[in-house]
């Protein structure tokens, strides 16, 4: 029984990029005060650039480009009473007084006139209880007798309003708060603004229960207050830079409000785990007797390495989202690009520049109330070559080892766990947020709640039929013009699930106007009393080529009911058959509908490229054919079971009463694919920080079992104490106040807790032991199990006979 001789590949080329990397460390070395001036500098520009970031954010996104629902919301923005850039319904409900009480009607005009004339607001134009009186205004008044509502009209941008909304929402609760008056600005603007800033206090709070949170644990870990520092303030820089950068990027590209929570999130978790990797590899080095810039040589050669085709791999896997055709996805994605890259750079530039700055302090410094404890400098021989000293194997190797005995029985149990944990996955249903997802109390979720309330279900988020046509509607031939203004809203008010049916023709048959269709004509509008005309001027626009039939649904936007209503209004809008006529359907429904094929139609493409793109950067970084293939497969499992979580706790609700969410019945749309990329990127990272180690041992000369028992008991405290480190982070966003938010830290954080636990330590130990000396098969590979000779193993001492473990001081 002999032991099997280190046969390395490429000896000679590795020898050469040791002596690249040991001048380039060099020559930091020598620039390392420049480095972190810049490094500095650049903190204070990107941290005065990020702080207005906020504001400029969006809460766009979800329309699907070239949709009907996108189309829809184009058309109706000019020529329309009530309508505009931005539309919003102002929803005024008495608490103290009802509608048969003179000081009711006096409370809701003075509300509707103090709301028309806000400076800031910008409304042009407004329809409803407002503008209305007498008999008029019944469509407009709840059933509760203290609700109204009036569509307003506003010549200010979507962006500008969401950033102004919020602000003029808190003048209005400030002025009514005592009058028993509910005021509220309700629409996608108001629901975003709303949203936009619940996700900058979100943020805020994450980051008060995170960083202190992320100190203590590092505390913990590195068992000195200097290496704890350095992580966490690694960490911060990461983030501060991207939100600088992304806070250029607004200037040009509309981003998500959810990008900052996103990017924040995994910068935090990524950058410190990187550091983590890289300062505690160093310090090995160091403990082992190599001088400072020799021991950041070698950490840069063996982690920096790890850590840099870690990185490469979220930054490809989560490029591959910008082939979905939706801006909020696309918003996410940037995000994530930019942040990995940005704590690539700080972890392999600014870093080994402290390191060579503070050198020996990240060894010595140790933390009250904790006992100094400085490990004895070993030899350098000791780090390349094994010990002939008997060892005591570490609970790790023990725990890998007694997997590896029963490999087949730990892997059928882990992957039965992983099973009845994704059953769940099944029932998934996403849709996009709507003012749901705002907490209760928030005035603009009041509001929304009223008319849900007072006008039912389907009022707060009506279809919108919209037809276009090439020359006014009523000079169309009489048969087309008759189905379009007629025909078609009779048809779709018989549908089933439709609550009511308004557009031109209808508000003229309800004021008792003869002939309705004849006075559409441009003349006779003209003659029609100034609130019919405003009331004709909602559905049909000034140029008379465009007509809006407004559809009430009976049930919620996202609720089955209405989905199928959709379909059905679509179909029945196809038929209709007119030269120059095009006819789309929008509104919440359709706009979350749309939103939904989009990442459908994308997801096919997106799987399929990310998965090749890590497959190639793991053949390259293993140099095995197989191994790539097993993590692939172990995290199709991991991101199963961790949409089988995310679908109990938000979508049937388990988590609500402790997250403090209104469960929807829907997971939001971007969020199952966003945590795909996400979990294979960071799932891949530990595979790579683990693998790594273990081909390390591999090429050290140690059998199969033994080498992946020996670098899983060198990298489980350190992949655990990472996993600890992003847990932390993602469950504190898990916290937050955004239910999107919520949805991605939770998953992110169960999928970690999953993958450092269950897959690392029992999934891959007995998926490798089945796999054997295959492995590390390459074809052509001088290291292959076809001409690699066979050393033999004993489990009660898994290293190769003659030899002991390679002292590794941690």
């Amino acid at each position: 029984m002999t032991r099997t001789d280190p046969a390395p590949r490429g000896p000679v080329h590795r020898a050469a990029a040791e002596h690249r990397l040991q001048s380039w460390v060099i020559g930091l070395r020598r620039l390392r005060w420049p480095v972190l001036t810049a490094w500095l500098l650049l903190l204070a520009i990107a941290g005065v650039g990020a702080l207005g970031l906020a504001s400029r954010l969006s809460g766009g996104g979800w329309y699907a480009a070239d949709s009907d629902s996108a189309h829809a919301i184009e058309e109706t923005r000019d020529g329309f009473v009530g309508r505009g850039d931005t539309t919003l319904t102002l929803v005024v409900r008495d608490d103290r007084y009802t509608a048969g009480d003179p000081a009711f009607v006096r409370r809701a005009i003075g509300a509707y006139e103090h709301v028309a004339a806000l400076p800031g607001l910008e409304v042009t134009s407004a329809y409803g209880w407002g503008t209305t009186t007498g008999g008029a205004r019944d469509p407009f008044l709840g059933d509760d007798e203290r609700t109204t509502v009036t569509t307003l009209g506003l010549d200010l941008p979507d962006g500008d309003a969401r950033r102004e909304l919020p602000h003029l929402q808190a003048e209005l609760d400030q002025t009514y708060a005592d009058q028993d008056l509910v005021v509220a600005l309700v629409g996608p603007a108001a629901v975003w603004g709303e949203i936009n800033v619940l996700s900058e206090h979100g943020l805020l709070r994450a980051e008060l229960l995170a960083l202190p949170l992320l100190l203590v644990i590092m505390l913990a870990i590195y068992r000195g207050w200097i290496a704890a520092g350095m992580s966490l303030l690694v960490a911060v820089t990461s983030v501060v830079w991207t939100l600088g950068v992304l806070s250029v990027i607004t200037r040009v590209v509309e981003l998500s409000v959810f990008v900052q929570n996103a990017a924040t999130m995994l910068g935090l978790g990524v950058a410190v785990d990187y550091s983590l990797f890289l300062i505690a590899r160093y310090r090995e080095q160091r403990l082992a007797g190599q001088p400072g810039p020799a021991a950041l040589t070698a950490a840069l050669h063996t982690a920096g390495h790890t850590v840099l085709g870690s990185g490469l791999t979220v930054v490809l896997a989560m490029s591959t989202l910008f082939l979905i055709d939706l801006p909020v996805i696309r918003s996410l994605a940037l995000g994530a690009v930019i942040v990995v890259s940005v704590a690539l750079l700080v972890n392999l530039i600014v870093l080994p520049a402290l390191l060579l700055v503070l050198g020996d302090r990240v060894l010595g410094d140790r933390p009250w109330p904790l006992r100094p404890r400085r490990p004895a400098p070993v030899p350098r021989r000791a780090m390349v070559e094994p010990s002939t000293a008997p060892q005591r194997r570490s609970g790790w190797q023990a725990w890998a080892t007694r997997v590896m005995r029963r490999p087949t029985v730990f892997l059928l149990l882990g992957l039965a766990v992983l099973g009845v944990l994704a059953a769940p996955a099944t029932q998934l249903k996403t849709f996009t947020p709507d003012a749901s997802i705002v907490p209760a109390g928030t005035t603009v979720r009041t509001g929304w709640d009223a008319v849900r309330d007072g006008f039912g279900d389907g009022a707060a988020s009506p279809m919108n039929v919209v037809v276009r046509s090439e020359r006014p509607i009523t000079n169309l031939p009489t048969a087309q013009r008759r189905e379009i203004l007629t025909t078609l809203p009779e048809d779709l008010a018989h549908l089933a699930n439709v609550d009511s049916v308004t557009s031109a023709v209808p508000v003229l048959d309800q004021a008792g106007v003869p002939h309705p269709t004849a006075a559409l004509r441009a003349a006779a509008r003209d003659r029609l009393p100034a609130q019919l005309a405003d009331a004709v001027g909602h559905f049909l626009s000034a140029d008379g080529r465009t007509l809006v039939v407004q559809v009430a649904p009976t049930g919620t936007a996202a609720s089955a009911d209405t989905l199928e209503l959709l379909d059905r209004v679509r179909q029945r809008t196809a038929e209709v058959d007119a030269v120059g006529v095009s006819i789309v359907v929008g509104g919440e429904t359709a706009e979350g509908v749309d939103g939904n094929a989009a990442i459908r139609d994308g997801l096919p493409l997106v799987a399929g490229t990310m998965l090749v793109v890590i497959y190639l950067l793991l053949l390259i970084i293993f140099r095995s054919v197989f191994l790539p293939l097993k993590a692939i497969a172990l995290n199709v499992c991991s991101v199963a079971a961790t949409y089988g979580v995310v679908v109990l706790v938000f979508q049937h609700g388990w988590g609500a009463p402790i997250l403090g969410f209104e469960p929807t019945g829907q997971v939001t749309n971007f969020v199952p694919v966003l945590l795909l990329t996400l979990l294979f990127s960071l799932s891949t990272d530990y595979e790579v920080f683990l693998l790594s180690r273990v081909r390390e041992e591999w090429q050290l000369g140690y059998d199969n079992t033994a080498s992946v028992a020996r670098g899983l008991a060198l990298t489980a405290p350190l992949i655990s104490g990472a996993a600890i480190l992003m847990i932390t982070v993602f469950s504190a966003f898990a916290l937050a106040s955004v239910l999107p938010v919520q949805e991605l830290g939770l998953g992110m954080a169960f999928a970690i807790a999953i993958d450092a636990t269950l897959v690392r330590l029992v999934l891959v130990p007995a998926s490798m032991r089945l796999m054997g000396r295959w492995n590390w098969w390459l074809p052509g590979s001088r290291r292959s199990p076809a001409i690699r000779p066979t050393a033999h193993h004993d489990h009660k001492n898994p290293h190769p006979v003659g030899t002991s473990e390679p002292s590794a001081a941690s």
